[in-house]
């Protein structure tokens, strides 16, 4: 009777054991969609501009970090000295500039001046035409009266003409001269501006290179641009970085990514928004939500040439489903069961 019982008890075992099984392949293969991924965060990496030996590190691998705190800081011996020399010279430029400021104030002043002396020296030059051609007609009337007039008057007459004559000679020489300084003083008014243009541009000049000194000293103090992990820091006190090496990785968990793939068949059933669930072997018990982001257009393992059918099932979909990860629990690199409730295989 006992073995009767035994044999009856194991078969019942079994039969169980088979059930569950069938149920689990069941449920595999009409369940809903998902597939096996892996946790990512946002990586931000932080490399050099410069040629120089680390000063301090501040920071150490796996620490957490908030947005602004110092990582580590280069030697900043040159970049320093570079963006000193760059400030003298943008003073320079600045003096030289107002200097050739005020002679240009000056040299248009000088210049003003010397058309009221040619306008005026116009001016008289005529007034002493006009008298010389008065005196000029007055002398000849008198001429032509003859033995009428005296003789010391028509004298006189001519005397005065001839004056008239000699000092018109002379304004009109005086207002040449004038006029040539007038003309010279427009010209040097001409030099002077571009001078003072030529100063101002030598300031703008001056302050973009003293610009472009700052950002290469701000580049010897490396902050962090977003909260994070520091995933690899592999820099000691006195190494030497290079233009390009990369000084600091950092991980950002606030939200994480796990990326799945889907076979050709169930791509179709996955659209960008749809609510995913995951769970992670380290929290078995617990299910974390998220939310599909990208289902990617190009498949992956494809086959050279799609000849069968057989082929065709072997394309797979890369779809990457975004989560949101306030407390951490989700680290980078950590395997998870990704499905989609609401799509059926």
């Amino acid at each position: 009777m006992r073995p009767v019982l035994a044999f009856a008890f194991l078969a019942s075992v079994l039969l169980l054991l088979l059930g569950v099984r069938l149920w689990w392949q069941n449920a595999e293969l009409h369940g809903p969609a998902g597939g096996a991924g892996m946790i990512e965060g946002t990586s931000t990496i932080i490399s050099s501009k410069l040629s120089a030996r680390i000063a301090t590190v501040g920071v150490h691998e796996g620490q957490q970090v908030e947005a602004g705190a110092a990582l580590l800081t280069l030697d900043c011996a040159e970049p320093d000295a570079a963006l000193a020399e760059a400030e003298a010279r943008l003073t320079v430029a600045e003096d030289q500039a107002e200097a050739a400021g005020h002679s240009a104030a000056a040299t248009r002043r000088s210049g003003a001046a010397s058309k009221a002396v040619s306008k005026a020296a116009d001016a008289q030059a005529a007034a002493l035409a006009a008298q010389r051609d008065q005196a000029l007609r007055s002398a000849s009337r008198l001429d032509s009266l003859g033995d009428d007039v005296s003789t010391d008057k028509r004298e006189t007459a001519r005397t005065q003409a001839v004056g008239l004559e000699q000092q018109t000679h002379g304004a009109l020489a005086s207002s040449a001269a004038s006029a040539a300084q007038a003309a010279a003083a427009d010209d040097q008014g001409a030099a002077a501006d571009a001078t003072a243009t030529a100063a101002s541009d030598a300031i703008r000049v001056a302050e973009a290179a003293v610009e472009r000194a700052r950002l290469l000293v701000e580049e010897c103090y490396v902050t962090a641009p977003a909260p994070g992990y520091v995933e690899t820091l592999p820099w000691h006190v006195g190494e030497l970085v290079t233009p390009g090496a990369i000084l600091v990785r950092l991980v950002d968990i606030r939200e994480v990514t796990a990326t799945f793939y889907l076979p050709n068949a169930e791509v179709s059933a996955v659209k960008s928004g749809a609510q995913a669930e995951i769970v992670a072997d380290a929290y078995a018990d617990e299910v974390f939500h998220g939310t599909v982001s990208t289902v990617t257009l190009t498949a992956e393992f494809t086959p050279r040439n799609i000849q069968t059918r057989s082929d065709r099932d072997r394309l797979v979909y890369p779809v990457e489903v975004k989560i949101l990860n306030a407390d951490g629990k989700l680290r980078p690199g950590m395997p998870v069961q990704v499905s989609l409730p609401g799509t059926g295989r």
